[in-house]
């Protein structure tokens, strides 16, 4: 196996391959291409798998290329989905792919002899004439053969319309171009993509005669059966305007320990031998989440930056740390906090109410807060209230402004002083 195997095969990255693929990763750089779908304005995490696998392919030495579907992205990939996608706008489609080439710029290194490329099919595909399209594609494939993939024979019962039954096509033609263009000869995507990937590998065969490979990475599972990269808010995104850097740091952080070591090395660059460590740490001591704090850490810092996992770290701190001096916070983690937990706001610089804080923060009725002031269950900047407490003192504010009130052991709210 070359180097670019064997990291894939023991991260758990390596599904499936072509005969004689190993061997020609080994041979020498290879220019691979992975497909990315522009079918909504942001990629999310399931679609680091296959970034991860182009990350990897660059570090062994080999040119990696990655195509968004300015033209496919106008069809649709069946693969995996169980009814016809609705069919996207122009404008759609190209304000799509502009985010997410923006979102690929930040794992790859477009610099020096094995640079990684960015491209459109829509250069190609949004011009290529119908007439032209089925002599020098359409007459290679068989419709038997077409009907034996995955993508088209989970879809015959329920029906598929012509234009995503010849989605394979199109890819199989990307893949013939990218040959003729770049001389591309592998191409890497996940594992419902196996069909689309031989299809192009035995077009560039039949038409320009020439060797060409696909490797498959496995769609990802969580150990309880759910689907990866879904929590109740719906997707995680990669787009920090649709999922904030500290609810995808928590994403991460709060992995189920089944998964931690798993994702550990599927999603980050952490080496094998710190990995062990952190698989090690783990298991003798579980409550200190050792994994699922450098998963989410290294993770928040390749999608969005150092600065912003650090940040985020220091805000998913703050709230699970009960003993925290918040006087010692930087006022950056007070402007993230109010923007992912509940705030209360009060106008003024006077003394603040403690009940009508419980009330603001928490939606609580005045009855409920003076019952958790009677038990001890109030703290204010990390110091428990007396139950006769009136008033929170803005003398004690961080900042002049902001308090963390805390209700029990894991409900957190700011109250902020505002003017």
């Amino acid at each position: 196996m070359s180097d670019f195997f064997s990291e894939l095969s023991w991260r758990g990255l390596l599904y499936q391959q072509t005969e004689g693929a190993a061997a020609h990763f080994a041979a020498g750089s290879v220019s691979a291409y992975c497909g990315f779908d522009p079918t909504a304005p942001s990629l999310h995490v399931g679609n680091m798998v296959p970034i991860m696998g182009l990350v990897h392919l660059q570090r062994a030495g080999h040119r990696p290329l990655a195509l968004v579907g300015g033209g496919t992205g106008m069809i649709g990939d069946p693969s995996g989905k169980a009814s016809e996608r609705q069919l996207r706008g122009v404008e759609e489609i190209d304000a799509n792919v502009a985010g997410i080439r923006a979102q690929l710029e930040r794992f790859l290194d477009f610099s020096g002899s094995h640079g990684a490329q960015l491209v459109d099919n829509g250069e190609w595909l949004r011009s290529l004439r119908a007439i032209d399209f089925m002599r020098d594609v359409g007459k290679h494939f068989t419709v038997n053969l077409m009907m034996q993939k995955d993508s088209v024979k989970s879809r015959l019962e329920g029906g598929i319309s012509y234009t995503e039954f010849s989605y394979m096509l199109l890819q199989a033609y990307d893949f013939l171009e990218l040959n003729r263009r770049y001389g591309v000869s592998a191409q890497i995507g996940g594992s419902d993509q196996w069909g689309n990937i031989t299809a192009g590998t035995e077009l560039i065969r039949r038409t320009v005669q020439k060797e060409a490979h696909g490797v498959t990475l496995p769609l990802v599972t969580t150990s309880s059966g759910t689907k990866f990269g879904k929590t109740e808010a719906g997707a995680v995104w990669l787009d920090a305007a649709r999922t904030s850097p500290y609810q995808f740091y928590q994403f991460w952080v709060n992995a189920d320990d089944a998964d931690a070591v798993k994702f550990l090395k599927m999603f980050t660059l952490v080496g094998h031998e710190e990995t062990e460590a952190l698989a090690a740490a783990l298991a003798a001591a579980p409550h200190e989440r050792a994994v699922q704090r450098r998963l989410a850490a290294e993770v928040t810092g390749l999608v969005h930056g150092a600065s912003a996992a650090t940040l985020a770290e220091r805000v998913s701190k703050v709230i699970f740390d009960r003993r925290i001096d918040a006087r010692e916070l930087p006022a950056d983690v007070f402007q993230t906090l109010v923007t992912e937990i509940p705030c209360a706001r009060f106008a003024g610089e006077g003394a603040i109410n403690v009940l009508e804080a419980l009330e603001r923060a928490f939606a609580l009725s005045r009855t409920a807060a003076r019952k958790l002031m009677q038990q001890g269950a109030i703290s204010v900047n990390g110091e428990k209230l007396a139950a006769e407490a009136l008033e929170i003192d803005p003398a004690g504010a961080a900042h002049g402004r902001w308090f963390l009130l805390r209700k029990g052991a894991r409900d957190v709210a700011v109250v902020e002083m505002e003017g």
